[in-house]
């Protein structure tokens, strides 16, 4: 048994933690991991944009990142997402226990059932994120004093352009209260694998047509990510089953 945390922009590694690189091969292709035994059960550590931030948002092989932590054993996964604020009530710098998703990517390789080996499963998505998980998260961060928005609607964009105010203003209307580029298909694959996955968005910047231009937040971030790291790793191994 591991558990898992999958990171990506201003979050690259987990500070305090004696992270070991490995290589691991899976049917869709290698990816590095991040192991960490100091912990029990271990930590298995993705930053999914790498190490350097190489890695564009549409290019990630997201099918070898979570086959590769279905091959380590992993059993919960948490997964954190900087993001733009739709909503005018989550403003830079919130922390959003995100509940549901839309979708708007193309052309990534979004299933484990292609119908090359597996056969053609439908999953159901009427809750795509694990609710325990999420419930852990919000009371772990009341323990620890961390003001996070108790549910959000993430859209994913394809990326790696940022999204037109337009686009904004129609996502807005659909619900969503965040925006980014990885939240899909991570949460898919992981459901298709039966691996309980949670995932906190973190806003980085308000989204386009909002204020004039789109700037990105540096005063506050470095607190504001070791909060996120603190409270990810304190709800999975404060985790009562």
């Amino acid at each position: 048994m591991a558990y898992g945390i999958i990171t990506g922009s201003a979050l690259y590694n987990l500070p305090h933690l004696n992270l070991k690189e490995q290589l691991i091969q899976t049917h869709y292709g290698d990816t590095k991991v991040f192991l960490s035994t100091e912990v029990d059960p271990p930590l298995i550590f993705i930053p999914r944009h790498g190490v350097n931030h190489t890695i564009p948002p549409h290019k990630i092989n997201y099918r070898a990142n979570l086959m590769a932590l279905k091959t380590l054993g992993v059993t919960k996964i948490l997964a954190a997402y900087a993001v733009g604020s739709i909503n005018p009530d989550i403003p830079p710098l919130s922390i959003v226990a995100i509940n549901d998703f839309i979708d708007f990517t193309n052309g990534r390789e979004s299933t484990f059932f292609d119908g090359e080996k597996e056969i053609v499963e439908h999953t159901e998505m009427s809750q795509p994120y694990d609710p325990v998980l999420h419930q852990k998260i919000l009371q772990t961060a009341k323990s620890l004093n961390i003001p996070v928005r108790k549910k959000g609607v993430y859209v994913c964009s394809n990326g790696p352009r940022l999204e037109t105010p337009s686009e904004i203003r129609m996502f807005r209307l659909l619900g969503a209260d965040v925006v980014g580029m990885t939240g899909v298909p991570e949460v898919v694959l992981s459901k298709e694998l039966n691996i309980p996955f949670a995932a906190i968005a973190f806003s980085v910047n308000w989204a386009a047509g909002i204020e004039k231009t789109v700037r990105f937040l540096e005063e506050g971030l470095e607190e504001l990510t070791a909060n996120l790291i603190n409270l990810m790793l304190r709800t999975l191994y404060n985790f009562e089953e």
